[in-house]
């Protein structure tokens, strides 16, 4: 079965799934701005968002023997978006934040990092209907949301690269190799989630002494607008020193004395 829509016909009906997809990846990023702000872990690392391709959507369409007509009803995939997290357990934090939401109707939700495929493919499906203000109305449109880790995504991405390649017929020892490797990277996640809290905290410490080493940069260059160059090289030395190896406490020491001269030279 093969269709046929001339080409500004699809452009006008993908435009509210290009509109779907902008729109949830602000909404999704948001839940990490979030966090972040209250200085709190986020179960969302990133988001990515992708629509279709015409050719994509013909193929699945034949594949699966779906009208023209029925395709924004039957083809869930049209709107595609990532959620990407740095552990498995995050993956339900996310679910559970996704559920709550009254600006999108979760219509079925596939759960296949617990239910893996043969393939070793796992990730956490939701399909949802989402409504998009469009300048002739509001529009429904269907979106499949994508939740995994980092690693699970690597995977997919490769797995998805060969069924590209062999039209969807892998030989079978790279599928073996293909299923080995799924079950070494949920291995890792399962790894990464047993000293989650360590990371976490090297993380947050690594995000600290970030910001504290930024907030000294700015007020070397403060010293610079006061013409004390001497006193901004001299720290701008001693801050190239601690960089690397320098703990917070002695970065946040750095950061009190410079401090102090900017408001000594200011009144001076």
């Amino acid at each position: 079965m093969i269709f046929f829509m001339a080409s500004n016909n699809w452009k006008s009906f993908l435009v509210p799934y290009e509109q779907a997809v902008e729109e949830l990846k602000i909404k999704l990023k948001s839940i990490r701005t979030e966090y972040r702000r209250k200085n709190e872990y986020s179960p969302v690392e990133f988001v990515t968002g992708r629509v279709k391709e015409v050719a994509s959507i013909l193929e699945k369409a034949n594949k699966f023997e779906i009208p023209i007509a029925r395709v924004a009803y039957e083809l869930e995939d049209i709107a595609g978006i990532r959620i990407m997290c740095q552990f498995v357990d995050d993956i339900d934090i996310v679910v559970q934040i996704l559920r709550k939401r009254r600006d999108m109707q979760i219509l079925y939700e596939k759960d296949y990092v617990k239910g893996v495929k043969k393939s070793g493919y796992r990730s956490y499906h939701m399909i949802i209907k989402y409504q998009v203000n469009m300048a002739g109305g509001p529009v429904e449109i269907l979106a499949e949301f994508q939740i995994r880790t980092l690693a699970m995504n690597f995977w997919a991405t490769i797995e998805h690269s060969l069924n590209y390649k062999y039209k969807q017929k892998i030989p079978d020892n790279l599928k073996v190799k293909l299923k080995s490797a799924a079950d070494a990277a949920f291995k890792l996640d399962e790894e990464m989630l047993e000293i989650k809290d360590e990371i976490k905290d090297a993380q947050k410490l690594f995000e600290v002494k970030s910001d504290v080493i930024s907030t000294i940069m700015s007020k070397i260059i403060n010293l610079k607008t006061i013409d004390r160059v001497l006193e901004s090289t001299r720290y701008e030395k001693t801050l190239n020193k601690l960089i690397e190896d320098g703990e917070v406490w002695e970065l946040n020491n750095l950061l009190f004395a410079i401090n102090k001269d900017i408001e000594k030279f200011k009144d001076n």
